[in-house]
């Protein structure tokens, strides 16, 4: 019998949220030897599309980039054994908790995130991330 699939990227769906599917298609690859040999080519491979980002010119050229950049990313994230999705998803949940700390403080002062300045969330910030 031949094979079954055309690719062993197939068994990836479509679906999938883009930094999971990033991260299922890298294991797979990986799994049949397209894999870097260690961390250090990894991340030479991520400062690379660092460049090419600030290199590109128009907006569909930064988008590609951005695009190989946050792919290199993930790809580092699992040679090194972390979870790119839980990585984010830890981030965000801090980012949320900082923010609404901002709010709070603002509205503790009867004023809008509006009526402050950039520096005066800023140090709110600096508060949160000591505390937090």
């Amino acid at each position: 019998k031949g094979e079954s699939h055309k690719s062993v990227l197939e068994g990836v769906p479509d679906s999938m949220p883009a930094l999971i599917k990033a991260q299922r298609m890298q294991d797979k690859a990986a799994s049949f030897g397209c894999d870097w040999e260690n961390g250090d080519q990894v991340w030479a491979k991520v400062q690379e599309e660092v460049a090419e980002f600030l290199a590109a010119e128009t907006h569909d050229e930064k988008e590609a980039e951005m695009g190989d950049l946050l792919f290199s990313l993930v790809n580092y994230c699992r040679f090194v054994g972390i979870n790119a999705e839980d990585a984010l998803a830890r981030t965000n949940t801090k980012f949320k908790t900082r923010f609404q700390l901002i709010e709070q403080h603002a509205r503790d002062q009867k004023r809008t995130l509006n009526d402050k300045s950039l520096d005066e969330m800023e140090a709110v910030w600096q508060e949160a991330k000591t505390a937090t």
